[in-house]
């Protein structure tokens, strides 16, 4: 009898914590995002990446994990009063090393901690190159921009569909280990799915990351970042399923205020992930005001030039290596000297640096 209705017990028990774990995975209400976002202040930042890095995995494998720089150019960042960094994981640094890649997370959130800058971190990404590999990195190639970078998984997820299992681990380690973190601010789960021609064939991935993301339900907000409305099945998506809207805007700003007043309409907070091509119209002079006016977080696209060479545009190679005029992205030389001293007197009057 007794030992019946412990067992009745344990399956109500069960029952009742299966409920409440699949009520923690649901997208968070207008309200709670509200609630968050209004406690984050104005969110202003860059996509990071140390100088001294090619791709995401140069910069996090033991190797070259580069603490110098990495402390040196978030200074730079902070001088001006960027309060938080867009930056880019990958899980084959993780799957070659994970404790150790963990503990370069940690030692990565410390130092950007220690100037006042939050994080964003990007788990997945369809931009760049198809192929990669652990250990040395390639050299830039003169001239192109984002030579190096590279996807993560890529088609490597098509060409082994075991894969998953080890995406799924990831995901869940690092959302577990830094889920109750204070220093990130926000997980991007999977950067412009469907880009690179993979079109549709990411939804998959996409919609399994915010799963994994719902089960682990970390503290800070899940997103993935609109950037292609003629992906409709992936922007329905990334709209329907994000506890906050991120998305990506390069235009000028008539066709920012657009994209702006369409999101509106989901009522949810928005932040702009990335910006700011100087040869498109995106500028700081007329984007950063517009973006401040409208409370919307902005992280622009690069902070220190370097070997990702992105002060060259996207379809606009220099096989001469030459400096362009005027640069595509960044905001700093190596030596912390602004490429533009109008610019940074713009982005300091904003952050109330000046």
């Amino acid at each position: 009898m007794y030992k019946r209705f412990f067992t009745l017990l344990i399956i109500v028990i069960s029952l009742l914590q299966m409920g409440c774990a699949q009520e923690e995975r649901t997208v968070w209400s207008k309200e709670k995002a509200e609630q968050w976002y209004a406690g984050q202040g104005w969110l202003r930042g860059s996509d990071f990446i140390p100088s001294t890095a090619v791709n995401q995995l140069e910069m996090w494998q033991a190797a070259t994990f580069d603490t110098t720089t990495i402390n040196r150019e978030l200074g730079y960042a902070a001088s001006i009063g960027l309060n938080s960094m867009r930056v880019y994981l990958h899980h084959l640094a993780w799957l070659t090393d994970p404790e150790g890649f963990k503990k370069r997370v940690d030692t990565y959130l410390s130092i950007a901690n220690g100037h006042g800058i939050s994080t964003m971190f990007v788990l997945f990404d369809d931009c760049w190159n198809k192929e990669y590999h652990a250990g040395t990195q390639p050299a830039p190639r003169t001239g192109i921009h984002n030579s190096g970078w590279v996807q993560d998984p890529g088609p490597a997820l098509q060409r082994n569909i075991t894969l998953t299992d080890t995406l799924e681990r990831y995901v869940k380690d690092i959302l577990t280990t830094f889920g109750k973190d204070s220093r990130v601010v926000l997980w991007d789960l999977y950067n412009e799915p469907g880009n690179e021609g993979s079109g549709n064939k990411s939804l998959v991935l996409l919609e399994k990351a915010f799963h994994w993301g719902r089960e682990v339900n970390p503290q800070q907000p899940l997103s993935a970042g609109v950037w292609d409305w003629n992906l409709k099945e992936l922007s329905t998506f990334q709209l329907e399923n994000s506890d906050v809207i991120t998305y990506h805007n390069y235009g000028p700003p008539e066709q920012h205020q657009r994209m702006i007043d369409t999101l509106r309409t989901f009522g949810r907070p928005l932040i702009c992930t990335e910006y700011m091509a100087r040869t498109r119209g995106s500028h700081f002079e007329n984007i950063m005001p517009l973006l401040k006016k409208e409370n919307i977080g902005a992280y622009n696209w690069g902070l220190v030039a370097g070997k990702t060479n992105t002060i060259y545009a996207w379809d606009q190679p220099m096989p001469d290596g030459g400096e362009p005029n005027p640069w595509f992205h960044d905001i700093f030389r190596k030596d912390g000297t602004p490429y533009s001293q109008e610019e940074v007197a713009v982005i300091k009057k904003l952050t109330g640096k000046q």
